[in-house]
């Protein structure tokens, strides 16, 4: 469990307190608008209303002592600047802030940001793959040249092994998983026999995933 500092309560913000509520961290919530705070507390262990270009707001909430501070301010670049500016300055050991252009992310990584998440990007990039193609039903991109692709399996693979496709070999992709309602199957083997009944979570570099599942 880890303590996380979220600035900013929109539909980003909260989708990301209502996760983190999810997965069990401890988060402090931060907005200027107290409608978004008071709708946020049922998902967060504490929330306040505050100006979080206030250095002094800031220092009384204890900077140094989150594992992690999130800027998922929307809308006001300037805010998040200076926001993202004064967690590094006052202790934040990890400060991760939301961008919304090349530009942004620049100014945020020079101005104390440990990373930049640039949601708007990200998601273009995904559902261009994702409805692009027939096969895929989900992807990670894990950095520029590797990604992980949830798949159905091929109308040409089905009833064949692993071993007998040779799938490695021939393309370069690694199944690492089987996924069956809801649930994964990673016992598998070089006899284990591909189905319709289950999608395929296959690990590789992104070109040489496009040629095996013609994406």
């Amino acid at each position: 469990m880890k303590s996380i500092l979220l600035i900013g309560l929109g539909r980003f913000g909260q989708n990301i307190a209502e996760k983190l509520n999810e997965l069990g961290h401890e988060v402090m919530a931060i907005d200027c608008n107290e409608e978004r705070v008071d709708n946020i507390l049922p998902f967060v262990t504490n929330a306040q209303i505050g100006d979080s270009t206030n250095a002094e707001f800031l220092e009384t909430l204890g900077i140094g002592n989150y594992d992690v501070c999130i800027v998922a301010i929307a809308h006001n670049f300037q805010s998040s600047l200076e926001t993202t500016s004064l967690l590094k300055e006052l202790g934040g050991k990890l400060v991760v802030s939301r961008a919304e252009s090349d530009v942004q992310k620049k100014f945020l990584l020079r101005n104390g940001a440990d990373q930049v998440v640039y949601p708007e990007a990200q998601m273009a990039k995904w559902t261009a793959i994702r409805y692009s193609a027939d096969h895929i039903l989900d992807y990670v991109q894990l950095d520029e040249r590797h990604s992980i692709f949830e798949v159905s399996v091929p109308r040409k693979w089905v009833g064949k092994t692993v071993g007998e496709l040779d799938i490695r070999r021939v393309y370069g992709v690694n199944i690492m998983a089987f996924k069956r309602n809801g649930s994964l199957d990673m016992g598998i083997s070089s006899e284990t026999v591909l189905g319709e009944d289950c999608t395929m979570l296959v690990l590789g570099e992104t070109r040489a995933l496009q040629r095996c599942f013609d994406i």
